[in-house]
């Protein structure tokens, strides 16, 4: 036999072809991601027996789940080595670390009773202002440049 010929008797790359458990598997995680659909589509019925803090954990809770369950079995990384938590761990850490650094600052820019506008900003902000806020704004801008104001239109056009 030529040593260039692959032995009949072994399948070249077997390594690669390993078990995954057949399809029964994959329905069973197909049939768990559809339940786990509906128990998030539960929380917007009037059936739902808790508060709104409640759903969002809940759901937040289940699309985690079908996550893990897309990449585990789907994207086979249930089969893989353990270097995919060289990857994975530091990615979460960022991921977790950013959302952390985040929310506290999207929150204070909402007006929301925990945030509020600051001098500079409520001088530009867009929204409307009542007569009272704009004659009070109109005051402590002429008192921040010591100077009355001129309009840039003249009254007239």
């Amino acid at each position: 036999m030529n040593e260039l010929e692959p032995d009949t008797h072994e399948e070249p790359y077997d390594f690669m072809h390993t078990e995954h458990g057949g399809i029964g598997k994959y329905l069973a995680v197909f049939v768990a991601l559809c339940v786990l659909t509906g128990a998030s589509f539960f929380t917007y019925s009037s059936y739902w027996p808790f508060g709104k803090h409640v759903a969002w954990a809940f759901m937040m809770a289940v699309s985690c789940t079908k996550a893990m369950l897309v990449v585990m079995f789907f994207m086979h990384l249930l089969w893989e080595a353990n270097w995919k938590w060289v990857f994975t761990v530091p990615a979460s850490c960022m991921s977790i670390f950013l959302v952390l650094m985040l929310v506290p600052d999207i929150g204070m820019r909402q007006n929301n009773g925990y945030g509020w506008y600051s001098f500079d900003r409520l001088k530009y902000t867009a929204a409307p202002l009542s007569e009272e806020e704009k004659g009070k704004l109109k005051k402590d801008i002429e008192e921040d440049i010591g100077q009355e104001q001129k309009p840039l239109v003249s009254p007239t056009h």
